[in-house]
């Protein structure tokens, strides 16, 4: 399977406006030095894409995972727990079986 993003981001030109419309889009408030800042920091991210699509990757495999290994589980074991006596003991209010709780829903 292979998976090829097309951008047209050539000659991209990244605006104030479209800066502001980042911002609105995040919920984020700039002042007009701290945008600046970011419409230069977007450019360069663009140019960075830009650099990458002219990477040839025919007959490259998108990489899923970082290693072969998936999956690996550890061995279940039965372990020593706390008893119920010992968890209860911290409880405020409980009875011999159970922890109580008031009442969260009313019929």
């Amino acid at each position: 399977m292979m998976i090829r993003f097309e951008l047209n981001l050539f000659n991209m030109e990244i605006t104030p406006k479209m800066i502001d419309h980042l911002a609105h889009l995040s919920r984020l408030e700039f002042d007009l030095d701290k945008k600046e800042n970011i419409r230069n920091d977007v450019e360069r991210m663009v140019g960075f894409i830009e650099k990458l699509q002219e990477l040839n990757t025919e007959g490259v495999e998108p990489l899923l995972f970082m290693s072969d290994t998936q999956n690996v589980w550890r061995t279940d074991e039965i372990a020593g727990s706390v008893s119920r006596m010992d968890a209860l003991s911290n409880s405020p209010i409980k009875d011999e079986t159970f922890f109580k709780v008031p009442t969260v829903i009313k019929k």
